[in-house]
């Protein structure tokens, strides 16, 4: 049984979900793109979500969100539930779409962190070896849309009935939360930052004499396939992977974090029983699943 999740208010998370066993069944072509926007931006809408931004690779997402209402977890569930539903649709198949590993979600505690999660995301393909510049991967990318402050326009998947209640198209508009600060200066060290990932790996190219994969190739690769890094030698087994729940560099804010958690645990515990001998007191502020379901009492966020 999985430790309970503190679910709060205006927290920024660093979304992460793999495809089953890393099969390549999202590799870039106009539907998937279409329908990974559709469907994230279809749920960020219904559950007061804002995207920060968001990269589909072939077998993975990496998407930062900000979680106004502590709607996160149904956001999830409806957002790959969806997009599960509209691949199998499209691929002809009826297997499990996404790993049976827990989707990543991991708190981004200062503007450093955010900033350090949003080049991550954008430099993936580059990272990969995949492509030389963030502008050239095929698949959804919102880097572009998040310097340029455009906003993006997805139609409805042919999974969903036309005479259904989905909407014939959704936009999404990339946000820079107000508790980040200045958003000119926020776009201004996203471009700068992800030109350095850009330049470094160019200049590892030139030492070493390898070159990206391409464009071309990315394309012609069958959503069958597997990436060399996931075959059995390399792969990692779960239980050995490090799961971070929060990112930040500052070390007083770490240890307030890792406390903060044990406190919430402790008090989660000790409401648990609580409730389990018939003599209930409130729970935590955060706890999401039993307040959700069985209703139970939460004490208000202290401000």
């Amino acid at each position: 049984m999985s430790e309970p999740r503190e679910i709060l208010p205006n927290t920024i998370y660093q979304v992460t979900r793999r495809c089953s066993q890393q099969q390549l069944l999202m590799r870039p072509d106009d539907e998937t793109n279409n329908a990974f926007l559709y469907c994230l931006a279809e749920a960020a809408q219904r559950f007061d979500i804002g995207v920060l931004i968001t990269a589909a690779m072939s077998n993975h997402h990496h998407t930062d969100i900000i979680d106004r209402q502590r709607n996160v977890s149904m956001f999830l569930e409806r957002f790959h539930g969806m997009f599960a539903h509209c691949m199998n649709h499209l691929r002809g198949r009826i297997e499990n779409f996404w790993s049976s590993e827990e989707t990543s979600l991991v708190v981004l505690a200062d503007p450093s962190a955010v900033i350090s999660s949003v080049v991550y995301a954008a430099t993936n393909p580059v990272k990969d070896g995949l492509v030389e510049r963030v502008d050239e991967w095929p698949g959804v990318n919102g880097l572009s849309a998040l310097l340029e402050q455009r906003t993006i326009v997805a139609r409805r998947p042919s999974y969903f009935r036309a005479d259904g209640p989905m909407p014939e198209t959704v936009t999404l508009e990339l946000i820079i939360p107000e508790e980040l600060g200045d958003p000119d200066a926020f776009r201004n060290t996203i471009r700068e930052r992800v030109a350095q990932v850009e330049k470094a790996h160019e200049d590892s190219r030139r030492q070493t004499g390898r070159s990206v994969m391409g464009r071309t190739r990315i394309l012609r690769e069958s959503w069958r396939s597997y990436p060399a890094s996931a075959t059995r030698e390399h792969r990692p087994r779960s239980c050995d992977k490090i799961k971070p729940r929060f990112a930040t560099r500052d070390e007083e804010r770490r240890i307030e974090l890792i406390v903060r958690r044990q406190v919430f645990l402790r008090d989660y515990r000790a409401a648990r029983l609580a409730w389990l001998a018939g003599t209930p007191i409130p729970f935590p502020p955060g706890t999401y699943w039993l307040r959700r379901f069985v209703g139970v009492p939460v004490a208000c966020v202290s401000n």
